[in-house]
């Protein structure tokens, strides 16, 4: 984080020797900066992603830990395109696509990103539901208050307020970083594992999780959410060196946590032969075999996980339905200056709440299928993403670089085979 120091020489004997020496100041830009980017990157692991990785480590074991490590970096360098979009435009990815693509492009992308969104919104509150029985607290409880929560939250505070409460939920994800050690996973697997690219196509459920993961750790909704956020908080280009370190610590601290989900299901469920479906699963399988502690963290972390994404899964879909179509949004204004924002917005959190609470869906489709049009709707999003970054009418001096582009085509086009792949091997019955 070079922008973070400055150099300074001392003698000793002949030699010079420089020394970083940090700027206050400049750390105090930082984290008045800071925001957008981890909290996208923290929120990435949502009750869906938590599931999901759940489901990896113990139905795979340490496998596919390798799609974390590629993913982070495919991760850091979209959210670094959407945070600097964001910044030189100061517009949404929403508003972008429809100024530049038109509006039929932009609604069908949009409802697209709308039923993958509805589904990881019930899942949220699924989550909640779930971590809340573990604990003694029946889903007529925990559900009626995770919506007034966050309903309260999204009506009654402005941008900043909401970014400080986000922030706070951020810290307790380290409730799964304590759950992965205390199962004591075989540290020497899980990490040759990360490095060690294995993947065989013919293996139709590894290629349907490979997706999956991909879906849910570089998910359409944080595109849009983020570059959203930037443009509300009116980071300028002045300070966007230190909004790119933002993005760039939110990248990684969102496999960080779920590396720590995957080794601490495979170290216990997977070891054991216990599969699952749900994250909920996930948490009442480790009681009996990683301890009550660890269950427990895992099912306070799911609370967390689900409070966290009921604000900012419903907010991103506003934001990004109201860009869209050329509505007023933002948290920061007034339920009068942006009505069809808020009414997106409450209608989504309500909805999301009661269908948990009074229906018997079929939540694990539902999740599972949000996740797999997350990993189909990406190429989509990175190739609109890619033609808006490189356009210089828009993007002035500040279009990607060689190295942005081929990794996200590569990324764009991995997903792509991946999804071919699982459509074929599905059809011919393999």
């Amino acid at each position: 984080m070079r922008f973070f120091f400055t150099r300074f020489r001392a003698q000793n004997g002949r030699k010079l020797i420089s020394f970083p020496r940090l700027h206050w100041w400049q750390l105090g830009l930082f984290f008045v900066v800071m925001g957008p980017g981890i909290i996208t990157g923290v929120v990435d692991n949502d009750i869906g992603g938590i599931a999901t990785y759940s489901s990896a480590g113990a139905s795979y074991g340490y496998q596919l830990l390798w799609v974390l490590l590629l993913s982070t970096i495919a991760l850091a360098i979209i959210q670094e395109m959407n945070a600097r979009m964001g910044a030189v435009t100061g517009k949404g990815l929403a508003a972008l696509i429809r100024e530049s693509f038109g509006i039929r492009i932009a609604f069908y992308s949009l409802i697209a990103l709308l039923i993958a969104n509805v589904g990881n919104i019930m899942a949220e509150f699924a989550g909640i539901a779930a971590g809340g029985e573990i604990f003694g607290i029946p889903r007529i409880v925990s559900i009626p208050i995770a919506i007034l929560l966050v309903t309260y939250i999204a009506l009654y505070s402005n941008y900043h307020k909401v970014e400080r409460i986000l922030l706070i939920f951020c810290l307790f994800y380290l409730a799964y970083v304590f759950a992965g050690f205390l199962a004591k996973p075989d540290w020497a697997l899980a990490l040759n594992n990360s490095i060690k690219p294995t993947m065989d196509l013919k293996d139709v459920g590894l290629v349907t999780m490979a997706i999956t993961i991909i879906g849910t750790t570089i998910a359409p909704w944080m595109q849009f959410y983020q570059q959203a956020a930037v443009a509300e908080k009116k980071i300028l280009l002045k300070d966007y060196q230190y909004e790119k370190w933002d993005t760039y610590v939110g990248s990684f601290l969102t496999n960080f946590v779920a590396f720590f989900i995957v080794v601490a299901t495979a170290a216990t469920l997977y070891k054991n032969g216990i599969l699952v479906e749900t994250a909920g699963d996930a948490a009442k399988a480790l009681i009996p075999i990683a301890g009550r502690f660890a269950g427990s963290l895992f099912a306070f972390g799911l609370i967390n996980a689900g409070l966290m994404s009921a604000i900012v899964l419903p907010a991103s879909t506003a934001y990004s339905l109201s860009e869209g179509f050329g509505w007023d949004a933002g948290i920061d204004k007034k339920f009068k200056e942006a009505p069809r924002f808020y009414i997106i917005l409450v209608t989504l959190i309500v909805f999301g709440g009661l269908s948990i609470l009074w229906s018997k869906i079929d939540l694990i489709k539902i999740m599972i299928w949000s996740q797999t049009i997350n990993g189909i709707l990406l190429p989509l999003i990175l190739i609109l993403m890619l033609i808006i970054v490189n356009n210089k009418s828009i993007m002035g001096k500040h279009t990607n670089t060689k190295f942005q582009n081929i990794i996200t085509i590569a990324t764009a086009g991995g997903v792509i085979i991946l999804t071919a792949a699982l459509v074929i091997f599905t059809i011919i019955g393999k």
